[in-house]
C-alpha cells in the first residue's frame, strides 16, 4: 500500500475543472485550457462557462454543479468578486483543491482584501486546498498538467520550482526550454494565503520526479514551518533559493506584492545557512547553478584551485576568489614537484597554476589531472584564453575525457568567442558548467562550496547541555518577572548581569551607588581600581554622553568621577532618569580582546545571535555575523569563523590564543538563555573580553517583554531545540534499563541496525513491505526531524558499553495543525514485554501536551495484534472507505 499525500488533488488531479474556459485567445481561460490540451492532460478535462456547450471540443458546462463528475481540481480565472461564491459551488460539489488565478485581491486594496479572507474561509469551511490567488498557477509536465497561463509548458526533469512571482515562472520557463532544462513541477505560490512554502516543500521531499528544488522568496509568514520544511528538503536534495528585498527598497516592494514580511537580510541568510540551502542572488546564477545540477556535482569544500594559459584571467579569478572568502587551494609539495616534470620552467609554481599560453591539450589535461589529485584541493577552475597555437575543442575534449572519472568539481572559462565557441558547445553537452569570464565561475564554484558546508550546519542538532553546570532558570525568571510587574523593560546593569550569573556566564560584579560617599565604600569594598559608569535604563551609549570612568585607582578619584558623571549626563541626557552611578572592578587583560555577544528579535525568525567585534568600535566597523538558536560547539565556532576579527583570536603579535572553549562556552550559555526565556527580547554584553585565561562580561544590557503563554515552551523559536526534558528511563522488573529520549541526527547507525534486525512480518506491517533496510533518504528522514510538527522517541539499552535501539515511535502532525499521525516498532524480541505500551504513552502524552486534538493511525486490516493493542489504548476503529486491507484508527487527546 503506498500512503498518498494530501495535495495529491492538486499536484496529481485525474480530473479538472477550468471555470472561466474561453476560445477567445486574449483570455485567461482561454490560454488556459489551450495549456492543458496541449499539454496532453492525462485525466478528465472539463470548462465550466454558462456561455457556452464546448470549448475547443472539450465538454462545457454552465456551473461546477452541473459537471457530472466529481472533480479533483478546479483551475478559476474569473473575476475576484465571483470568486467567494464560485469556491462555495465547488465546495457543494465536492471539490478537493482549486488554484485561483485572479487578480483583484489584497494587492489590491482592502475590498480585495476583504474579497481574499471571504474566499479563504469559504475554501476552509468545504476543506477546499487552495493556491493563490493572483497566481500562475501549477505545471507537472509528467501527468500533462500545465494549470497555468503560461504561453508555453515547459519539458519533464527533475527541478521543481517554486515561485512567490508568476512572472519570474514565465522567465525561467522561457529560458529553460531552449537550454534544455526540466521540471518535475512548476509552482507559482501567488498570495499563498492557504497553501504556503512549507505544504510545497513538504510535498515535494516525498515526490520521486523532483531531484532538486528551486525556490524564489518575495516573503514568508510561518517562519517555523518555513525552516522545517526546508530543513527536511535540504537533507535528501539541493534547495536553491533567491531572496529579494536585501535592501529596505526592496524589501518594500516585497511586502507590498506578497503581503508577506521579509526580515533582516543577514538574518535570512542564516536561517539559510542553517537550513542547508543554497543562496542565489541573480537569475544568471540560477542558470548556471541550473547546469550544475545537471551535472551532478560533488561538493567537497570550498578550496580551488585554478588552472590557466593566461595569468591576466588568472588573477582576475583570484580577486573574485578573494571577494567572497573562496580560500586558493596550498599545492601540496608532491603536486608542485610532479607539474615541475611537465611544465615549462616559467610556469607559475604556484596557485593560480600558469601553465602559459603555448599549453596544449595533453599539458592541460596533465596539469589537471595532478592537481585534481591534490588533497588540499576541493574543485578547478580551468581558463582557456584563443591564443594562436591552441586548439580550444581539443583542450575541451581532453577535459571532458579527464572529468569523467573526476571526484571533485571542474567549472570551466573558455574566454573569446568564435574560436571557443565549439568548445563551450561540448562542454554543455558533457554537462560540465562553462562561462565566458571568470568571475561567474567562481560564484558557481561558491555556491558549490557554500552547499558543502551549509549541509554541515544542517545536519547540527545542539543537544542538551547537561554535561555543563545547570543554569538557575528560575532566578532567571524572577528578575524578569519583577521589572516586567515594575512595568520595566530594560533591565539595569545589576539584573541583566544577574541574568547572565543565572547561566553561569563569567561577569564582572558590579554593584549601584546613590551618593559620593557610598560610591566610596562600595570602591574600597571591591578593591582599587574601579569602573565607574551611569546606571540609567534610557541610555545606552554610556561612553559618549560622558557616563563611563575608567582605571580609577584611588578614592578621591572615584569622589571626583560620581559628581562629573552625574554633571556630564544632566548636560546630554538633561530628561534621562538616573539610577546612581555602577561600580565595578577594572578587568585588567593585557592580551585581552574586545568582543560583542548580542541577541535580536527578528520579526520573521525570532532570536536571533550576533557575534563580532565589541568595544567602541562596534559601531564603526560594523564586524557582525548573525545565526539562528539553538547553537551546539560546531555552530559556535562557524559563527565566530564568519567574522574578520576571528583572525585576531588566535596567537596575534605578542600576544597568545585566547581561551576559545571559554568564548563557546558563553555563546553557548546565550543560546541556552533566549531559548528557556521567551521574555527576552536583545541582549548586548559588550565588551566581552577574552584572554588566553578565560572570558569576563564586562557591561551587559537586556531589554525583556511580555510574552503571551504558548503550549510548546519554545513556539518563540524558528528552530525546535532538542527537547532533552522529554528523556525518561525506565526499570524492567529484570533490572534492566531502558532509556525513552527523543532521536537524534546520530542514531542513524542505531535506526539502520534496528530495522535490519526486524523480522519481516514486523517490517512489513511497519513499513508496508519487507525491504531489507533502510534507503539513506529514509534514514535521514526519521533520525533528522524538527522536533515541532512530528516528534520521535527511541528506546535504549546498554549492551556492554553499546548503545542498542529496541523500538521507536513517532508521530507526524497533520496540515490541520490539530492531529497527528503515529507510527511503532518494537524489536522482536521486546515483544509482550510492555515496551509498545510504555512508548505509546509517552507518545501521547507529549502529543496532548502539545496541544493536538487527534491521534490517528493506519492499519493493515489482518494485523490483529495491532488491532487489538490500540483498541486497548483507547482508538476507536473504523474500515477505510477507499481500501477495504486498511483499517483507520482515532484516538482522542483532549477531554
Amino acid at each position: 500500500m503506498k500512503e498518498k499525500h494530501y495535495l495529491t488533488p492538486l499536484f496529481e488531479p485525474r480530473s479538472v475543472g477550468i471555470i472561466g474556459a474561453s476560445e477567445r485567445p486574449d483570455s485567461i481561460g482561454g490560454v488556459l485550457i489551450r495549456n492543458m490540451l496541449e499539454a496532453g492532460f492525462k485525466g478528465k478535462l472539463f470548462a465550466i462557462n454558462p456561455k457556452h456547450e464546448t470549448v475547443f471540443d472539450v465538454p462545457c458546462f454552465r456551473s461546477i454543479e452541473d459537471v457530472p463528475h466529481r472533480l479533483d481540481l478546479v483551475v478559476i480565472s474569473t473575476r475576484a468578486e465571483t470568486i467567494p461564491a464560485i469556491m462555495d459551488g465547488c465546495g457543494r460539489a465536492g471539490v478537493k483543491a482549486a488554484i485561483v488565478l485572479s487578480a483583484g485581491f489584497s494587492e489590491s486594496g482592502p475590498r480585495g482584501a476583504a474579497l481574499e479572507r471571504s474566499t479563504t474561509e469559504v475554501a476552509r469551511r468545504h476543506r477546499i486546498r487552495l493556491l493563490g490567488p493572483n497566481c500562475l498557477g501549477i505545471i507537472r509536465p509528467e501527468l500533462g498538467l500545465n494549470a497555468t497561463f503560461a504561453h508555453g509548458g515547459a519539458l519533464k526533469g527533475s527541478i521543481g520550482l517554486i515561485s512567490q512571482s508568476g512572472a519570474l515562472c514565465t522567465a525561467i520557463l522561457d529560458w529553460a526550454k531552449p537550454n534544455n532544462v526540466g521540471f518535475s513541477n512548476v509552482v507559482s505560490l501567488g498570495s499563498s494565503r492557504d497553501i504556503d512554502f512549507g505544504e510545497i516543500l513538504e510535498y515535494m521531499i516525498s515526490d520521486p520526479r523532483t531531484e532538486s528544488i528551486f525556490l524564489y522568496v518575495e516573503g514568508i509568514r510561518d517562519a517555523r514551518r518555513f525552516m522545517s520544511a526546508l530543513r527536511g528538503a535540504a537533507r535528501v536534495k539541493p534547495v536553491l533559493l533567491i531572496k529579494v528585498g536585501r535592501h529596505p527598497a526592496g524589501s518594500a516592494a516585497a511586502l507590498s506584492h506578497t503581503g508577506a514580511m521579509v526580515g533582516e537580510d543577514a538574518v535570512f541568510d542564516a536561517a539559510l545557512r542553517r537550513a542547508g540551502v543554497i543562496r542565489l542572488y541573480t537569475m544568471g546564477q540560477m542558470f548556471a547553478a541550473a547546469n550544475a545540477l545537471f551535472s551532478h556535482f560533488r561538493p567537497r569544500g570550498n578550496r580551488l584551485a585554478i588552472v590557466t594559459n593566461g595569468g591576466g584571467p588568472g588573477v582576475m579569478a583570484a580577486d573574485r576568489c578573494a571577494d567572497l572568502r573562496i580560500p586558493l587551494a596550498q599545492l601540496s609539495d608532491g603536486t608542485v614537484a610532479k607539474l615541475n616534470e611537465f611544465l615549462p620552467a616559467a610556469w607559475s609554481r604556484g596557485n593560480p597554476v600558469d601553465i602559459l599560453g603555448d599549453a596544449n591539450a595533453d599539458r592541460y589535461k596533465n596539469t589537471v589531472a595532478a592537481v585534481l589529485e591534490d588533497a588540499n584541493v576541493d574543485g578547478v577552475l580551468v581558463i582557456l584564453t584563443p591564443q594562436a597555437i591552441i586548439d580550444p575543442t581539443a583542450v575541451a575534449d581532453a577535459l571532458i575525457e579527464l572529468e569523467k572519472n573526476a571526484d571533485k568539481p571542474v567549472v570551466t572559462c573558455w574566454m573569446g568567442e568564435d574560436l571557443v565557441r565549439q568548445g563551450r558547445r561540448k562542454f554543455e553537452e558533457a554537462g560540465i558548467p562553462t562561462f565566458r569570464t571568470p568571475e561567474p565561475a567562481v560564484e558557481l564554484f561558491s555556491h558549490i562550496s557554500a552547499y558543502y558546508r551549509n549541509q554541515k550546519l544542517l545536519m547540527q542538532t545542539p543537544a542538551s547541555l547537561s554535561h555543563l553546570r545547570p543554569p538557575s532558570i528560575e532566578s532567571a525568571r524572577l528578575v524578569i518577572e519583577t521589572a516586567l510587574a515594575e512595568r520595566r523593560k530594560v533591565l539595569n546593569e545589576m539584573e541583566s548581569k544577574a541574568l547572565l550569573a543565572a547561566f553561569r556566564i563569567p561577569i564582572a560584579q558590579t554593584v549601584v551607588a546613590r551618593s559620593a560617599t557610598e560610591a566610596m565604600v562600595l570602591a574600597e569594598e571591591i578593591g582599587l581600581p574601579v569602573v565607574m559608569k551611569i546606571d540609567s535604563p534610557s541610555i545606552t551609549h554610556k561612553s559618549d554622553s560622558g557616563g563611563v570612568r575608567l582605571n580609577l585607582t584611588s578614592l578621591a578619584a572615584v569622589r571626583s568621577a560620581y559628581q562629573e558623571i552625574l554633571e556630564g549626563v544632566k548636560k546630554t541626557h538633561p530628561d534621562a532618569p538616573v539610577n546612581g552611578v555602577a561600580i565595578e572592578p577594572m578587568i585588567l587583560k593585557p592580551n585581552g580582546r574586545e568582543l560583542m555577544v548580542g541577541v535580536t528579535r527578528d520579526p520573521i525568525f525570532g532570536p536571533v545571535i550576533t557575534f563580532g567585534e565589541g568595544g567602541t568600535r562596534v559601531e564603526v566597523h560594523k564586524d557582525r555575523a548573525v545565526a539562528l538558536p539553538p547553537l551546539n560547539p560546531f555552530l559556535a565556532r562557524d559563527l565566530i569563523r564568519s567574522t574578520r576579527i576571528a583572525s585576531l583570536l588566535g596567537e596575534f603579535r605578542s600576544m597568545p590564543p585566547i581561551d576559545m572553549e571559554s568564548l563557546e562556552f558563553v555563546l553557548l550559555r546565550v543560546s541556552e538563555m533566549v531559548c528557556e526565556l521567551p521574555w527576552i527580547q536583545t541582549i548586548n554584553i559588550n565588551p566581552l573580553i577574552v584572554d588566553e585565561n578565560g572570558a569576563v562580561a564586562v557591561d551587559c544590557q537586556i531589554i525583556v517583554d511580555n510574552v503571551s503563554p504558548a503550549a510548546d515552551r519554545y513556539a518563540h523559536m524558528a528552530i525546535h531545540p532538542y527537547p532533552s526534558q522529554l528523556t525518561t528511563e525506565w526499570t524492567q522488573p529484570d533490572g534492566v534499563k531502558i532509556v525513552i529520549r527523543p532521536i537524534k541526527p546520530e542514531d542513524a547507525d542505531l535506526e539502520v541496525e534496528f530495522v535490519r534486525k526486524l523480522s519481516p512480518e514486523s517490517k512489513y506491517y511497519r513499513f508496508m513491505n519487507t525491504m531489507r533496510e533502510l534507503p539513506p533518504a529514509m534514514v535521514t528522514r526519521l533520525t533528522q526531524i524538527d522536533y515541532d510538527r512530528e516528534m520521535a522517541f527511541v528506546a535504549i539499552i546498554d549492551q556492554d558499553g553499546v548503545e542498542t535501539e529496541i523500538g521507536v515511535c513517532r508521530y507526524a502532525v497533520n496540515p490541520d495543525g490539530e492531529s497527528c499521525e503515529f507510527a511503532i516498532v518494537v524489536a522482536d524480541e521486546w515483544a509482550h514485554r510492555g515496551l509498545a505500551r510504555k512508548l505509546m504513552g509517552v507518545l501521547i502524552e507529549t502529543a496532548r501536551d502539545r496541544g493536538l486534538g487527534y491521534m490517528n493511525g493506519v492499519f493493515l486490516s489482518n494485523n490483529e495484534r495491532m488491532l487489538k493493542f490500540v483498541k486497548g489504548l483507547g482508538f476507536v476503529l473504523s474500515n477505510d472507505p477507499e481500501d477495504n486491507s486498511v483499517k483507520l484508527g482515532v484516538l482522542a487527546l483532549q477531554d
